[in-house]
This record gives structure tokens, C-alpha cells and sequence, in this order.
């Protein structure tokens, strides 16, 4: 961080945010879990002899909270993630065909997000109160005005490891948290396509994922502060006549070479 030059002697001020009450991590493995896929996708797998995925990525994810019965602060979090995947598949012993599909991971905790007996209005630049419309409708709101005192959870998640990737025939048990391709949202499955009901042959995938979740609540702290802070840097900044004196004046990027030298003793 850049120093700064006070202007004034330091103050207090209040601070509005988010203080974390409770949070865990997890590593979670998701073994022969279903990918759903298009039509074409589907087509592809019926008649292929083997697989490999190519690629995956957290394309979505549901987080939901709601309390836990007789305890006072728990709070039940239900995590849906959807992970859009590509595959590499063998037609025919010798024809590769390319499809994406989408593998669907539940995940639920519990954690303490303490007590909050109150409802969070906020005012909204849009509409100011003067010769406005009716307040927006919505699930999480009563009336469009308030947000109920459940805390807010939060999701983090490293990008999935997948850990193998097979086709088993139908009557083969799988682990599939959605019972068919209509509990997916359209939002999400419309980024592959869409999707179609399954086939014969099914595609199972082996992910691993890295996450933390924690709960939140908005909280107002009293912090020292300076009122005003000017960086010591100035932004002045001079074109060099040609292009060798910028490339004289960088450093030398030994850790660069280090690496290369340690991945090759690795070998």
C-alpha cells in the first residue's frame, strides 16, 4: 500500500459492514455424480467407448438459509453448485467428439449466525419517495421495503478437481442430487443448452471441491480514522526516448528462472 500524508489529526468515525459470526471450510468429494447433457450430447455418449473431461468450471450456484428448529442462532445452509463441464469422447474407436454437460453438487452445514430481531430498510436512489411507483415485489422482501433478519451466507469454492469421468449403463446406482433435468434452472441450463432427459447410457463424473462458507450480519463499528490522507507518490511519469532504456530499468526476473530450474530437477 502506497503512503499517505494526513491531512488532519486522526478521528473516529463509524463504519457500516458485514461481521462474520460463524465459518467452516470443507473439502467435499462428489463420487459418480450424474452430468446432464443435450441432445447432441446425449447422442454422442450413447455410442461412444470412452471419455475424458477437458475442462470444468463453477458456472452457478443456490445458497439458501433458514433457521434450525429449538436453536437459537443456528442456521441451516443449503449449496446447490452447478459445474459446466466439457468431454472429450471416443466414436467408434477413432472419431473424437466434443460435448458440454452440466454436473449438479449438494452440500449442506450448519453454523451460528447469531440473533437478529430486526428488519433492514434501505433507501433506494431509483425511486426517492416523490410521485413514485409501488415498491417492487420480490420473495426475500416484505411488501419490496424490508429484508427479513436472516443472516447472509456466503460461498466461496476453488475451481473443481475432477477426478474421473465414466459411462455406466442406466440401472448402474449414481449419486444425483437433481431427480431429472426440469429441476435445473433455465437460467443456468441454457448456457450449455437445452438439456435432455437420460439416456440408456449415462456420463458420471468424480469431482473433488475445495469451499468455505461463512454467515454474515451487518454490524457498525467505531474505528480511528483520518479524515483526509494524500499519497507521498507523485503520478508524474516521462516517455522514454526509445524502447531498450524501458527494458534496462526492469529487474532481472530470477524467481522465473528458479522455478524453471526446480520443475526440471522435479523431472
Amino acid at each position: 500500500m502506497a503512503d499517505n500524508r494526513s491531512c488532519q489529526s486522526r478521528d473516529t468515525a463509524y463504519i457500516d459492514t458485514n461481521r462474520i459470526f460463524d465459518s467452516c471450510r470443507d473439502k467435499d468429494c462428489f463420487e459418480d455424480t450424474a452430468v446432464f447433457l443435450t441432445d447432441y450430447g446425449k447422442d454422442v455418449v450413447e455410442h461412444s467407448s470412452n471419455v475424458r473431461c477437458c475442462s470444468a468450471d463453477i458456472s452457478a450456484a443456490d445458497v439458501t438459509v433458514d433457521p434450525v428448529p429449538f436453536n437459537n442462532g443456528f442456521y441451516r445452509i443449503d449449496v446447490r453448485i452447478y459445474i459446466r463441464m466439457s468431454f472429450e469422447c471416443c466414436v467408434n474407436m477413432s472419431n473424437r467428439q466434443i460435448v458440454e454437460g452440466l454436473c449438479v453438487c449438494d452440500k449442506h452445514t450448519v453454523l451460528y449466525g447469531g440473533e437478529g430481531g430486526v428488519t433492514v430498510f434501505r433507501s433506494d436512489p431509483g425511486r426517492d419517495g416523490f410521485c413514485s411507483g409501488p415498491p417492487e415485489l420480490s420473495e426475500k422482501d416484505t411488501c419490496g421495503c424490508g429484508s427479513r433478519s436472516l443472516p447472509t451466507a456466503v460461498l466461496e469454492v476453488a475451481d473443481p478437481v475432477v477426478l474421473g469421468a465414466k459411462i455406466i449403463e442406466r440401472r448402474h446406482p449414481h449419486h444425483c442430487p437433481c431427480d431429472s433435468e426440469r429441476d435445473i434452472p433455465q437460467g443456468v441450463a441454457s448456457r450449455i443448452g437445452n438439456l435432455a432427459p437420460q439416456g440408456e447410457r449415462r456420463l458420471v463424473v468424480s469431482v473433488g471441491l475445495f469451499s468455505v462458507i461463512r454467515l454474515e450480519r451487518p454490524s457498525q463499528y467505531l474505528l480511528n480514522a483520518e479524515l483526509c490522507a494524500v499519497p507521498e507518490k507523485e503520478c508524474a511519469f516521462t516517455e522514454p526516448d526509445d524502447a531498450c532504456s524501458v527494458f534496462r530499468n526492469m529487474e532481472f526476473p530470477v524467481s522465473e528462472f528458479e522455478n524453471e530450474q526446480r520443475e526440471r530437477q522435479n523431472r
